[in-house]
């Protein structure tokens, strides 16, 4: 069991941690977070930094080592960067935080990064500590902290991919957070979609459209860019998911989801999703397939410029967009045919921020058993397990490195990039603990003849 002072000073760190407002695009707070965590990871866990640069003017990649001479060794992942956030709707100042008792949740922390990932974060670095303090510390500690989650990952891609990468090869990666989606049964990753993520613009300009906003009464001569947009954006992906195509489930994947679709509860995934109905029918099998097995083209903002603006053509429009893929193929390949279908519509200019493909494990890759037992000891209910995440993380670039990437922790958290983003306090004493007995337990995994 973790003791109440371990859990005192999680708690405390969390708090400490969600102060310091490291949002995207914050190099200035962004600095300050990583150099805390540094000092932290020096003085309170006698970690060795094995690097914090910042490459080539991104956020600094934190790489810490425990090294207690055993066989075995893991690498633990966490982010410091947060996403924004104003005071307007929340319960507490987003970044002083508070405890508060939820309706229908319970006790819990609020505060921008509680659950996305400062929470996890410190709960992470204190399991550790808590066995190492106590002796109790089987195996050595990569430990690599991300600046740049919330907007990609580059530096830290870039960083695991250097031929040079000081990196040591581990048995298994795990990524730390808070796994009992919507107060349910902790899940199990056996890996990762992945993403691309950009924006379709366009501006006035010799194509035709005005180069400043101009009356509405010039629609009949004058194109619009917003309509030029909307054609655009009729060139992939099929309305209302921006569906692009799927991949075929195998074996290993059709039996993992057919032990899924047992267990899994689709109006419960609604209610977590705050949406009202799917967007196809079938039973939690079919719709399990249809989610896992599909790439997607996502709009998440249309814009156009000047904002908010009347009885204009506007000057110019934009959509960001991200594009998700399961494990097997790669984003770009879609990027490269939608470039090239925009080629007939003048205007339109595709900009791509960052991409990167899926990937996966088997069910029985290093790591994967000893995190399910951490959750028969720890969680609430029994685990489910996916074949791989709906969600984007560069589990590639681990792969490199570990025999697996999971994400793990029992626990349950809410509201990541929203108002009154929480932690619950019970979970957090069992996400801490089930961190710590997954260290162990990979331990007596590697042991074993």
């Amino acid at each position: 069991m973790i003791s109440d002072g371990i859990f005192d000073a999680a708690l405390g760190l969390t708090r400490h941690w969600c102060a310091i407002r490291s949002v995207k695009g914050d190099d200035e707070a962004l600095a300050r977070q990583a150099n805390d965590i540094c000092g932290w990871l020096k003085t309170e866990l006698g970690a060795t930094i094995v690097s914090a640069i910042s490459p080539r003017g991104r956020q600094p990649v934190i790489h810490g080592r425990i090294d207690v001479g055993a066989q075995t060794t893991v690498i633990l992942y966490n982010m410091y960067d947060v996403m924004p956030a104003t005071s307007q709707g929340w319960s507490v100042d987003p970044f002083a935080g508070g405890i508060m008792d939820l309706p229908e949740i319970g006790k819990s922390f609020v505060a921008r990064g509680a659950e996305n990932n400062k929470g996890p974060l410190a709960g992470m670095l204190l399991a550790v500590k808590a066995l190492a303090d106590a002796g109790e510390l089987r195996v050595n500690v990569e430990i690599l902290i991300d600046g740049e989650e919330e907007s990609g990952s580059r530096a830290m891609r870039d960083y695991l991919a250097d031929d040079a990468c000081p990196v040591r090869q581990s048995v298994a990666a795990i990524f730390p957070s808070f796994c009992e989606y919507g107060g349910g049964p902790p899940r199990v990753y056996l890996g990762f979609s992945g993403i691309a993520k950009g924006e379709v613009r366009v501006e006035g300009g010799e194509w035709g459209g005005p180069k400043a906003a101009i009356h509405s009464s010039n629609a009949p001569w004058i194109a619009n860019p917003a309509s030029r947009l909307v054609e655009a954006l009729s060139l992939t992906g099929t309305p209302p998911t921006g569906e692009l195509g799927r991949i075929g489930i195998d074996p290993e994947a059709a039996d993992i989801i057919a032990t899924l679709a047992a267990a899994f509860d689709p109006a419960a995934e609604l209610q977590f999703r705050k949406t009202e109905r799917f967007s196809l029918d079938g039973d939690g099998r079919s719709l399990l397939e249809h989610v896992l097995a599909t790439a997607s083209f996502n709009i998440s903002s249309l814009e156009t410029m000047p904002l908010a603006a009347d009885g204009v053509i506007p000057y110019g429009a934009r959509a960001g967009f991200e594009l998700r893929v399961p494990p097997t193929l790669d984003p770009a390949d879609f990027l490269a045919d939608y470039r090239n279908a925009l080629r007939t519509t003048s205007g339109a200019v595709l900009n791509v921020a960052d991409s990167y493909p899926g990937h996966r494990f088997s069910a029985d890759a290093p790591g994967v058993a000893p995190l399910l037992k951490s959750y028969d000891k720890t969680a609430l209910a029994a685990p489910q397990v996916w074949p791989w995440a709906i969600g984007a993380a560069p589990a590639y670039a681990f792969a490199r490195h570990a025999k697996s990437f999971l994400l793990a922790g029992a626990g349950r958290g809410g509201n990541a990039h929203g108002i009154d983003e929480f932690m619950t306090l019970e979970g957090y004493r069992r996400f801490i603990e089930s961190i710590a007995l997954w260290l162990d337990l990979v331990a007596d995994e590697a042991d074993a003849p």
